[in-house]
């Protein structure tokens, strides 16, 4: 673990239909699931990926960028 700071908002892109929300990660728990507000598309993380931040989001989770593996 590392002293860096932990950056909270990621973009999340919906591979249906493109659209882009930002949102505040969870720091105490994955989210496996998240419901685009667009096309209702429930996306769900690629395989080898811990969360949907990692797979869809423009920044890794919180337990990833502190070098841990997420959920462990």
């Amino acid at each position: 673990m590392t002293d860096t700071p932990v950056t909270l908002e990621s973009t999340l892109t919906c591979p249906a239909c493109g659209h882009a929300q930002t949102e505040i990660m969870p720091t105490d728990a994955c989210q496996w699931f998240y419901e685009c507000s667009a096309c209702h598309t429930v996306l769900k993380p690629k395989p080898g990926d811990c969360c949907v931040y990692c797979s869809y989001g423009t920044v890794a989770c919180p337990p990833i960028q502190q070098g841990d593996s997420c959920c462990g």
